[in-house]
């Protein structure tokens, strides 16, 4: 009877996890379809600003897929707004010097990346995140470019950066910095989790 329960308890928690997941696939793509709309966008218009196909970001506005990490990026530039605008209960980072774990946002992919943001600061441009790869999670399928510039710091496990062509194998300790207008992806190519802090600068 105990296990009985205690089986039905954690299936019951993992299909309220897949409901919220998809709740929130959804919400991000009405949020892309209104902000595209509200600036006359087709989608085609979409595609050549960011690189993605129409199918893709169809797919995305119609919540049949869960963007990267990298796509949700290339399209908030796009559209003008920061990536946090497009994931339900994200917002702005308040004027006061401490953000309590409680209140940082968390969101996971359906690429291995899990992406928790520690502070978004819109005034100045600044959004601080500590993302983790599962085994083979990237944060785009293929290298993606969008405006700004980024930093990042590996703080546990391998992770293998492509800019422009170039892989750069990078280990605990190891930082990175390259300008986002680049062709890049983050991949983690090893069997082990990968943890990095991730500086991202809007320079428009």
């Amino acid at each position: 009877m105990t296990s009985g329960a205690t089986s039905e308890q954690v299936v019951g928690v993992e299909v309220d996890m897949s409901d919220r997941a998809a709740t929130t696939v959804q919400a991000i793509g009405n949020r892309v379809r209104e902000l595209r709309t509200d600036r006359s966008l087709t989608l085609q218009a979409m595609a050549d600003m960011t690189g993605l196909s129409p199918s893709l970001l169809s797919l995305v506005e119609r919540g049949k897929t869960s963007p990267s990490i990298g796509t949700l990026v290339s399209v908030a530039h796009a559209l003008g707004v920061h990536m946090s605008d497009l994931v339900p209960g994200e917002s702005a980072a308040r004027e006061e010097p401490v953000i309590r774990a409680s209140d940082q946002r968390e969101f996971a992919t359906n690429a291995g990346v899990t992406r928790r943001v520690l502070r978004d600061d819109r005034v100045r441009g600044v959004e601080i995140a500590i993302n983790q790869y599962a085994p083979e999670g990237r944060s785009a399928d293929r290298e993606l470019h969008h405006g700004g510039f980024e930093y990042g710091f590996v703080l546990e496990g391998e992770l293998c950066i492509d800019v422009d062509g170039t892989s750069y194998s990078l280990s605990p300790g190891d930082s990175i910095g390259y300008d986002s207008n680049r062709p890049h992806r983050i991949v983690n190519r090893s069997n082990e989790t990968a943890r990095a802090l991730w500086v991202n600068l809007d320079r428009s």
